[in-house]
């Protein structure tokens, strides 16, 4: 592949970084200053809303993400904000019906966004039909995800096939989705060939996360094999759980023969850590590499929420043997991609198997859908006496899951309505009514964000963002003057 190629960016700071190392708590205010100075940088795209980041804007922060995006979309006016969905489960781990799916592209395009990025947890293409086709319809630009894991089945051909699906939908772009950071650069050489192969002329994305301290070069070993565009977040934000950091990847791919459209002096003046040193929030740090990790594939940011949780059980110290009975209810489950839900069914269930008297003596009804096929098809065997002990003689489903449901938006009219808008319906039918309560109690976002405990503080801060200002005096005025 030739070396002189372009590749563009896509920058997920406002979205996926924080959500990585912050625990999603970036609110809105606070990009007010980042979002129109990552809009100068020339990236083909900004992720804002999507996952994680929608459900902690309702619960935690109170902020109608809704209207962080109209926000955001007027002070980003040049690059394409991005909403990222899990495909027929929009933005929660339940499914919903096509109705609901279909007015949530309407309405993310209507509140500024020309960008998404849906994927299916189960790489199950029968849950991305009616998501991509209902983007396309109303005019999003739509790059489908491909969830990479490792396991015996998840091969090569396996990857190749899932894109030409996905391809047959209608997707403008295809990315490669390695939520726990496990492409190696050994195995970037075979995968990116086979899916970029499949996907002909349409642009291969990678979005890989830094989990085993590979992915920045995997990243620049990728481009080198097709890849065209790579997600990264801002040096601050990268690395750890989040992204490869944007300006050493724009470095080492030009020193390396590619051309990166990207201007790193906005990029520069986003990184300036005075939030973070503010607030108190972690800067990302490069990862150890963990062989561990290939075996559970839990991500850094649930193996410390998980520990948190054994505290009050008393059980912590067990941490280590539930990662390694996690391993094996993946294995034993058909190898679900340790992505949510499926990571938190894979961790609820190796929980249960350390604390109980036996090994599946209690199976959360979650685990009992998805080996029933509930969820969509799952990629490899599950073990027939387990199979039967956890589905206890049930029909297994085999249409596509969306086709189980009824319509969606009558019958929320029907028990919530009225609503004053299709985002407000929409917000009830992700939402309970006590969340949705308190969602509109806190009335409209606060866009402001205080630069400085001080006035004087506040002042410096705002001259020294000032490019056209070389020197500045200050002179202190006494009463007496």
């Amino acid at each position: 592949m030739a070396k002189d190629r372009t590749i563009q960016l896509v920058d997920v700071t406002l979205r996926d970084a924080h959500q990585c190392l912050w625990a999603t708590r970036m609110t809105t205010a606070m990009m007010a200053e980042l979002a129109p100075r990552l809009d100068l940088a020339g990236f083909e795209a900004i992720d804002l809303v999507g996952g994680a980041v929608f459900d902690v804007c309702v619960r935690y922060l109170r902020e109608d993400p809704w209207e962080r995006m109209r926000i955001v979309s007027g002070w980003v006016k040049n690059t394409p904000l991005i909403v990222m969905t899990r495909g027929q489960s929009l933005f929660t781990f339940e499914f919903f019906p096509d109705d609901i799916v279909e007015l949530t592209a309407e309405r993310i395009f209507a509140n500024g966004i020309r960008y998404h990025t849906p994927y299916d947890a189960l790489n199950d293409m029968r849950n991305m039909e009616v998501p991509v086709r209902a983007a396309k319809r109303v005019g999003l630009y739509t790059a489908g995800g491909i969830v990479y894991t490792v396991s015996p089945v998840h091969t090569d051909k396996y990857y190749a096939h899932k894109a030409r699906e996905l391809i047959a939908l209608g997707v403008d772009a295809v990315y490669i989705k390695d939520p726990s950071g496990l492409l190696t650069p050994e195995r970037a050489v075979t995968l990116v060939s086979a899916i970029k192969t499949a996907c002909g002329k349409l642009p291969l994305h990678l979005h890989s996360h830094c989990l085993t301290g590979l992915a920045p070069y995997t990243a620049l070993r990728s481009i080198e094999l097709g890849v065209d565009v790579v997600h990264t977040a801002t040096s601050t934000l990268a690395n750890g759980a989040s992204h490869p950091a944007t300006e050493n990847f724009v470095q080492n791919a030009r020193r390396n023969g590619f051309t990166v459209p990207v201007d790193l002096a906005p990029v520069a003046e986003v990184a300036e850590r005075y939030i973070a040193t503010r607030e108190n929030k972690p800067i990302g740090e490069i990862a150890e590499h963990d062989a561990f990790h290939y075996e559970h594939q839990i991500p850094g940011g649930m193996v410390s929420n998980l520990k948190s949780q054994l505290v009050p059980l008393g059980i912590a110290h067990r941490l280590p043997e539930v990662l390694e009975e996690a391993s094996r209810v993946r294995h034993e489950l058909g190898y679900p991609i340790i992505v949510s839900p499926f990571a938190q069914f894979v961790m609820t269930q190796a929980v249960l198997n350390v604390v109980g008297k036996e090994r599946y003596g209690t199976v959360p009804d979650e685990v009992r859908k998805y080996v029933l096929g509930y969820y969509g098809e799952i990629a490899g065997p599950i073990d027939p006496n387990l199979y039967d002990r956890i589905t206890n003689g049930a029909e297994p489903v085999k249409s596509r899951p969306g086709d189980l449901l009824g319509s969606g938006i009558p019958k929320l009219r029907r028990e919530r309505g009225p609503f004053a808008s299709n985002d407000d319906l929409l917000l009830a039918a992700f939402y309970s009514r006590s969340e949705f309560d308190a969602l509109k109690a806190a009335g409209p976002i606060k866009t402001t964000y205080q630069l400085g405990a001080t006035p004087l503080i506040t002042l410096i801060k705002e001259v020294a963002q000032r490019r056209d200002i070389r020197t500045f005096h200050f002179l202190q005025r006494t009463q007496a003057s």
